[in-house]
């Protein structure tokens, strides 16, 4: 079975390959790298980027999964979780059986492809059911994951990949009330901890469910409204990186909550949150006018708070988010200076101007971040002094 498994392996992906190629060298002083399933653990983790989630009952599943590909997009979530009502859950087994085949079948380059699934068993009985187009997997997303449902899910996962003869990979959701709640949230994350530590060959990054975390509390976020702005939410994304994003060798990649808004509405309570000059300066303002009319400022927001608290790529449910996700990961010309600057002075410490002569570049407590940095410039490249967001953000929205 490994052999057939082989013939339908995703070739490795490249962020940006949808741009033309003249376009990417005038954008990127060092393009985006290719990167494989089976690369490094962070490295992949931060390749998934904007991470779409897609029913898996949608009548044209596979075609979907194809021509976001073609889009720009590196990673689908297949869901047969939240996104199925309970009765409509055998059905959408049988249409992802059906539509995963047929990628197997068509050879066209893929996306990373997960399935989220509801319980243990259906990890399993998928597999089986693949049989030799299971090569289209990459692995699963495991939701509500705590210490006492995650065993069952990374026993089935961990016997799924002996049964393929090659590693799947797991994606485990925090976004259970027990996480929520702060009288339990400590043991719960602890607990969780302890786990991804057992399975850490297995565990890709770690998602954070924002929507189950607010439905704990009765909320939904406004569109103009980050998720920073709903203080019990912020508290649990910034418990879930302080116990499992920590940057000593034992933390993973966790990953920026949903955005869920994708069209505009025309009574807004604040001003947009996207300044006009930079789209004016680059003759872009109808870029702009399409950015707000999709609530995508909001979206931009979020993404910058979701890094500056630790946090890469983003779940998205709506083809116009991805862009601007891989925009704002591509590594900045002064980051990636910085990043070298730190990284060329040693571990011996010391602290010096940053080339840009604009900040202080410290060697021992910059290490962490300047590796990070340069861990993403592999995956998403580094632009060019003269290329800004909007640039990158222009090149990917497909027009």
């Amino acid at each position: 079975m490994t052999a057939l498994e082989d013939a339908v392996r995703p070739a490795a992906l490249r962020h940006f390959a949808h741009v033309d190629d003249d376009e990417v060298q005038r954008l990127f002083l060092h393009p985006p790298q290719p990167v494989g399933r089976d690369d490094d653990t962070d490295v992949v983790a931060l390749a998934l980027g904007a991470t779409l989630y897609l029913p898996a009952h949608r009548p044209a599943l596979s075609s979907d999964v194809v021509r976001q590909r073609a889009a720009g997009v590196s990673s689908v979530v297949l869901c047969l979780e939240d996104a199925v009502a309970d009765d409509d859950l055998p059905a959408a087994e049988a249409n992802l059986v059906r539509h995963l085949r047929a990628l197997a079948d068509d050879g066209a380059e893929i996306p990373f492809v997960f399935v989220r699934v509801r319980h243990p068993a259906q990890v399993g009985k998928l597999v089986h059911d693949l049989a030799e187009a299971a090569g289209v997997l990459t692995g699963f997303v495991l939701p509500k994951f705590t210490g006492r449902t995650g065993p069952a899910f990374l026993d089935a996962v961990r016997q799924a990949s002996v049964y393929l003869g090659r590693r799947l990979r797991v994606m485990p959701v925090i976004e259970s009330p027990e996480v929520a709640h702060a009288e339990t949230r400590a043991a719960t994350l602890a607990d969780v901890a302890a786990l991804v530590a057992e399975h850490r060959d297995d565990v890709l990054a770690v998602r954070i469910g924002a929507t189950d975390l607010s439905a704990a509390f009765g909320l939904r976020r406004r569109r103009e409204v980050t998720v920073y702005d709903v203080r019990v939410v912020a508290d649990v994304i910034a418990d879930v990186v302080n116990v499992l994003g920590r940057s000593n060798g034992t933390g993973s990649v966790i990953t920026g909550p949903v955005w869920e808004y994708f069209r505009g509405n025309p009574d807004r309570v604040f001003k947009p949150q996207l300044r006009e000059t930079p789209f004016r300066v680059h003759d872009e303002r109808p870029l702009r006018s399409d950015l707000l009319a999709h609530d995508l400022d909001g979206l931009i927001r979020e993404v910058v708070l979701d890094q500056a608290n630790g946090l890469a790529g983003k779940t998205v449910i709506h083809p116009s988010h991805v862009a601007a996700v891989h925009a704002l990961s591509v590594v900045t010309h002064e980051e990636h200076a910085d990043a070298l600057d730190v990284l060329g002075a040693g571990a011996g410490g010391g602290a010096s101007a940053s080339t840009y002569r604009n900040k202080m570049n410290e060697s021992k407590p910059h290490r962490a971040w300047a590796q990070r940095t340069v861990q993403r410039a592999h995956v998403f490249g580094v632009a060019r002094p003269t290329t800004s967001f909007v640039d990158l953000l222009g090149a990917g929205t497909p027009r």
